[in-house]
């Protein structure tokens, strides 16, 4: 299926500390759940055993709100939260 990333995402995921290529990859491989107002949204874990904002850490969850437009899922926004998960 196509991907439309949406501008406010490209600046949300630039705030955030995302990118493009976890975007699509969440899109690609995780599994759908419901979000507010009818949009969709998929999460990853990614390891991440890094520095962000000052303070270390070991995984970040990215979490992709879309819509479904004639076939094409539109990015709505990113969320990025830093902690550990197992």
């Amino acid at each position: 299926m196509m991907v439309r990333i949406d501008s406010h995402t490209i600046n949300q995921m630039k705030k955030r500390g995302t990118n493009e290529e976890e975007i699509l990859e969440v899109l690609a491989t995780e599994n759908e759940l419901d979000a507010k107002n009818g949009r969709k949204k998929k999460f990853k874990i990614f390891q991440f055993q890094n520095i962000w904002n000052e303070k270390y850490y070991e995984h970040k969850k990215v979490e992709v709100v879309y819509a479904l437009e004639q076939n094409i899922i539109v990015t709505v926004t990113v969320y990025v939260y830093y902690g550990i998960w197992l």
